[in-house]
């Protein structure tokens, strides 16, 4: 049991061992993470462990994001543990992708890296249980590792097409193209506002399993309401975190209404998906 207070995007501390933050998102924390055990709603893909090696955390959760092509989903705890960090996953079919405070509330792990193995953090234990584990942890004294490179112009030409490894990378230089994420389809927390942080034309997302109460998939009816086409393709297609897997390997698994009004559909790759967007935008007095 976690004997202390558990508060969305903030860590009481207690004496003496690392505190424990709960974030919907790696990329939504800041320097209080330095040192804690940080339960996080992002998948455990290689992008989101280098976000908790950069904030320098003590150990971290991550979603198992359905584990998915090349086990994208779960890559990051063994780059964790090349830094000496212990990393866990829960399962995207036990807690919700996107929502820390469904992880610590209902998730199970379902992996552990070696370091966080040695502190007793082990599949089939429940989130509380591992964290209180975790806390175990000492403060890796590795430095950070150098920025990845993380963001690519695939197409200048109008309307442009832009791979991100992550959605929130995403800035007003993306106004108006089609994004290519290699994020998670959930919304962060069910907020609808988090969907995307710009209006781009179009944007495409990992399903990450679709997972329980189908959270892998929900930013695409909040999009909709934007007016943005969006959809999502197969964990299992494409490595999560990957942008480029997104557009080059992505197989799509659901679409928004925008989307499917344009003649987008499952089962289509995202490549037809982006030059569908494309040669729409393109026909006089149409818009995507």
């Amino acid at each position: 049991m976690i004997c202390r207070s558990l508060v969305r995007g903030r860590a009481l501390p207690v004496t003496q061992i690392p505190p424990v933050l709960i974030a919907d998102s790696i990329t939504r924390v800041g320097a209080d993470a330095a040192g804690a055990v940080v339960i996080n709603g992002s998948h455990g893909g290689i992008y989101a462990a280098y976000s908790a090696a950069k904030l320098r955390v003590a150990a971290a959760v991550f979603n198992d994001a359905g584990v998915g092509r090349d086990e994208a989903g779960i890559a990051g705890l063994d780059y964790l543990a090349g830094l000496a960090i212990p990393a866990a996953a829960v399962g995207h079919e036990t807690a919700r992708i996107g929502d820390g405070s469904d992880m610590i509330a209902r998730g199970i792990i379902t992996h552990a890296n070696p370091p966080a193995d040695a502190l007793g953090c082990r599949p089939g234990m429940t989130c509380q249980d591992a964290a209180a584990a975790l806390q175990q942890a000492e403060p890796s004294l590795r430095e950070p590792p150098p920025a990845l490179e993380a963001a690519f112009l695939l197409i200048a030409e109008a309307p442009a097409v832009w791979a991100l490894d992550s959605a929130s990378l995403v800035g007003a230089e993306q106004a108006g193209t089609i994004v290519v994420t290699g994020s998670h389809g959930g919304l962060l927390g069910g907020r609808p506002e988090t969907a995307l942080k710009i209006d781009a034309l179009a944007a495409l997302f990992n399903d990450a399993g679709i997972g329980i109460d189908e959270a892998g998939v929900t930013r695409l009816p909040a999009l909709d309401g934007r007016g943005i086409a969006a959809g999502t393709v197969a964990a299992t297609s494409a490595r999560i975190g990957d942008a480029r897997s997104t557009y080059e390997d992505g197989i799509l698994t659901r679409v928004n209404q925008r989307a499917a009004a344009l003649g987008i559909g499952p089962g289509m790759t995202a490549r037809e998906f982006v030059e569908i967007v494309r040669r729409t935008a393109a026909k006089p007095g149409r818009n995507a």
